[in-house]
């Protein structure tokens, strides 16, 4: 199946039907991100056959012009939030050079087989976690479990609490977990720093004999 497949066969789920509704309604009613057209970019950017690793986030930035429907990501001309200030530190300090997406935009990455998902897919202005509870976690959650069934080594990065508590539904038989504190400036002393999630990733693709991401 294809991801836009995958997507579809969830929106078919009652769940997903009220989901819809109330998500329209807040579109309508109020300045929601990311724009419509891009809650599912994380999957419009690399066919599931190619998929090599998954980071998951929490919900979308909620400050304006941040999100752009890729977790940890923003556009190019947007100054890096500081989870991505964290990010880019530890890929320096992984791999003794500056990451590719130095500009804060992690298209590259999406494309290059990394699903950037987070577990919650819209989220209103300023209103963090606003959107927790809608209906965004069951679609996730299916989303994580059929990577799960149906996907062979795949490495997930789970970074934060509600991130790792997602290790659950991953078949580790069959995939790697890295978890790790979340980049937030108010936790990333906490493990973050020093995680190598960077290098140790690219050595589980190379073992694999996968083609490595170019961080």
């Amino acid at each position: 199946m294809t991801w836009q497949e995958i997507i579809d066969n969830e929106k078919e789920k009652p769940y997903y039907k009220k989901l819809k509704e109330e998500i329209d309604k807040r579109y309508e009613n109020s300045r929601v991100f990311p724009e419509k057209k891009n809650i599912f970019r994380a999957f419009s950017l690399s066919k599931i056959e190619d998929l090599k690793v998954v980071i998951l986030g929490q919900d979308p930035y909620h400050g304006f012009g941040q999100a752009q429907g890729l977790s940890f990501s923003t556009p190019k001309e947007i100054k890096n939030p500081p989870s991505m200030m964290n990010i880019l530190k530890e890929i320096k300090d992984d791999l003794q050079k500056d990451s590719v997406c130095i500009n804060g935009d992690l298209t590259p990455w999406a494309k290059d087989g990394v699903l950037l998902l987070n577990t919650i897919l819209t989220v209103e202005e300023s209103l963090p976690k606003s959107h927790h509870n809608l209906g965004w976690e069951i679609f996730t959650d299916n989303i994580i479990k059929y990577i799960s069934d149906n996907c062979e080594g795949v490495v997930f990065l789970l970074w934060g609490s509600p991130a790792i508590s997602k290790s659950q539904l991953i078949d580790k038989r069959k995939h790697y977990i890295l978890t790790a504190p979340h980049p937030s400036p108010l936790s990333s002393y906490r493990g973050f720093f020093g995680c190598k999630h960077f290098s140790k990733t690219n050595e589980i693709l190379k073992g694999l004999k996968k083609s490595l991401i170019n961080w």
